[in-house]
This record gives C-alpha cells, structure tokens and sequence, in this order.
C-alpha cells in the first residue's frame, strides 16, 4: 500500500494557470494554509508535481 502524505497549500493559486487551480481542487486544496491527508499513490504523486511550487509534502 502506498505511504500516507500531508499536502499543505503554502502558496496562493492567484494569477496561476487553469489548469494548477483545478488540479488543487481535486487535491482537496481550497485555502491558503489548508493541509489534507492523501496517500501517495501514483496518480496523486503526479498530480503534487504539477503543482509541487505552491505546495509543501510531508510524509507521515
């Protein structure tokens, strides 16, 4: 099974692309400062790394 990981949004999706907002939305990430629990799995991983410069990944 895949490893558990917190996602924090640290930055703000203001004047970012469409496409970076939408893939927040589907992490769960509405807010500034909001953190969720994922686990890493391949689709998720992706995902965090389009958009890895406005958010900060914690292993749990």
């Amino acid at each position: 099974m895949s490893k558990p990981i917190q996602v924090t949004l640290v930055r703000s999706p203001i004047g970012r692309p469409e496409k970076h907002r939408k893939v927040l939305q589907a992490l769960g990430l509405t807010r500034l400062n909001k953190s969720v629990n994922l686990y890493g799995t391949p689709a998720v991983v992706g995902a965090i790394r389009k958009v890895i410069h406005l958010v900060e990944v914690k292993e749990l």
